[in-house]
């Protein structure tokens, strides 16, 4: 007679298992929901000071480019109007944008280039995509580009799609 081994039930290992990896799973969410509490209270106790120190970083700053244009003996405007920057425009901005300041031509492409924006590119519907595609093919008829045989031709093959 063969040795029958009794087959153990995979599944029910495997789910319990799995109940585990999901409680503990809980147990770190929950830990370091405590931390981000304990890290935000520690935020907002030190912001005055936060605050304090900004503004004190953008004071001198400010001092140090007044000291700057009064060594040279020149004002704001005669700096901007020098060589380095004539034709241009100088964009400070802060907060990546939420609060900017321009000066000078708005014409030319700033001298302190911030990141800008890729163009977002979007599918076309059906209707859409045709509607251009038989745009530009009237155009190239009209310009003669192509005969009217060919414009019928691509004009029926693009209506039937």
């Amino acid at each position: 007679m063969a040795d029958i081994k009794p087959k153990t039930d995979d599944g029910t290992v495997r789910g319990v298992l799995l109940a585990y990896l999901v409680l503990i799973l809980h147990l770190v969410l929950i830990a370091l929901l405590g931390i981000l509490v304990l890290f935000f209270r520690g935020i907002v106790n030190y912001m005055l000071w936060i605050f304090i120190g900004g503004s004190v970083l953008i004071g001198i700053s400010a001092w140090l480019i007044y000291r700057r244009i009064k060594r040279e003996g020149k004002s704001l405007g005669e700096m901007l109007r020098t060589s380095d920057f004539r034709g241009r425009s100088v964009e400070i901005s802060l907060l990546g944008g939420f609060a900017s300041m321009k000066i000078g031509d708005s014409g030319a492409p700033p001298l302190l280039a911030t990141r800008t924006a890729l163009p977002t590119h979007q599918l076309e519907d059906g209707t859409t995509q045709r509607v251009r595609e038989l745009s530009e093919l009237a155009r190239l008829f009209e310009k003669e580009l192509i005969t009217l045989e060919e414009y019928e031709s691509a004009k029926q093959l693009l209506l039937r799609h």
